[in-house]
């Protein structure tokens, strides 16, 4: 068995305990709002934080040049 798969196999284990523990946590604990409030709350969270970011990126990134000045400069560079 390779370092991969057994690492896959933690990855898979870890997971199913997390479901479970969650499915838990919603159905049967007195914790079931908070948990739900939770996991809305770390969801959208992690959406608007994206389109943070996209929108970043698009304040922040120069604009690329006009595409006559890049025919040109390869016009240009092929004379030489």
């Amino acid at each position: 068995m390779s370092k991969d798969q057994t690492l896959g196999g933690v990855v898979l284990f870890v997971c199913i305990l997390a479901i479970a523990v969650y499915g838990w946590l919603v159905f049967f604990s007195v914790w079931s709002l908070l948990a739900l409030q939770l996991t809305g709350f770390v969801a959208v969270a992690g959406v608007l934080a994206i389109g943070a970011w996209v929108g970043w990126v698009m304040a922040t990134t120069p604009p690329p040049k006009p595409l006559e000045d890049l025919d040109n400069e390869e016009f240009e560079a092929g004379k030489e």
